[in-house]
């Protein structure tokens, strides 16, 4: 495989991912559905559970309607090639537990999503078996971590909120973690992040899943406490209750997921999470 077609290359995970594989990118425009090329890497996705708050059918249009058109032009493109789709963790909606003997969930495990981004990533991948089923094509499935970067510039309360509170630590405002910060989460650097997809979309098997993670659970609360020692930021940080709204649509408690197959292709991160809390953090001070 020489040439990938990418579709939803302008978001934050997907320009990483053209800038930085070695394969030669047909990059999609936005609202451009053709396909160009046998293998296909697909981004196209909303990020949040949020939508719903706005609209019910957001969530639905994007990560559902607009990948059957895809899908449906897919189909009549001849060749031999693989459609690889970028999903995410939240589509487990369940806590790997944390402490002794927690292996994390794995590719396998039961997914029970919560939230309309959640619900719909999920049943995009059902989706998507079942058609490549009927139609006799090639696919893979990839749930990514929690993904983080200096040149993540669309960071909110909703969408990464861990660099959003280091924003807010630069500006010395008060934090409020839910439950103490006392929860996990798998973080993973953008680069390793786009490198690990490369490694799966030329030497993944076909027609399954993988946890694109470090497979390490990393405390919320150490972290930020991290960031505000670093940056000599004067924030007070308080606990305060999930509102309701975040109780039912987030997903587990503390997540980490099981990477033992991607590291079978040789993955292995090249940046710590304090590698990657470093530059962002400098970069927030510039």
């Amino acid at each position: 495989m020489e040439t990938v077609n990418v579709l939803g290359g302008n978001g934050f995970v997907g320009s990483e991912f053209c800038k930085t594989t070695k394969l030669s990118v047909i990059k999609n425009t936005r609202n451009d559905y053709q396909i160009h090329d046998k293998n296909v890497v697909y981004f196209i996705s909303t990020v949040h559970n949020y939508n719903l708050l706005e609209s019910s059918v957001i969530d639905i249009e994007t990560n559902l309607i607009t990948l059957m058109r895809v899908l449906d032009n897919y189909k009549k493109y001849p060749g031999e090639g693989c459609f690889n789709f970028i999903s995410s963790w939240f589509v487990y909606g369940q806590d790997s537990g944390y402490g002794l003997g927690a292996k994390g969930i794995k590719e396998t495990d039961t997914c029970d999503p919560r939230g309309f981004y959640s619900i719909t990533k999920r049943c995009a991948e059902q989706l998507l078996i079942s058609y490549c089923d009927t139609f006799n094509i090639q696919y893979r499935i990839l749930r990514l971590a929690n993904v983080l970067g200096a040149n993540d510039h669309k960071v909110s309360a909703k969408k990464n909120a861990l660099q959003f509170m280091i924003n807010q630590l630069k500006l010395n405002n008060t934090i409020e973690l839910y439950d103490s910060g006392k929860f996990y989460r798998d973080y993973m650097d953008v680069r390793d992040c786009t490198r690990a997809i490369d490694m799966v979309i030329r030497s993944g098997d076909m027609n399954c899943i993988y946890n694109i993670g470090n497979g390490i659970p990393q405390e919320f609360n150490q972290l930020i406490q991290y960031c505000k020692i670093t940056l000599q930021s004067t924030s007070k940080i308080s606990s305060i209750e999930q509102k309701d709204f975040h109780k039912k649509v987030q997903s587990s408690r503390s997540f980490f997921m099981n990477t033992d197959k991607l590291k079978l292709l040789g993955y292995r991160p090249e940046y710590s999470i304090f590698d990657t809390l470093d530059e962002i953090v400098e970069s927030s001070l510039t």
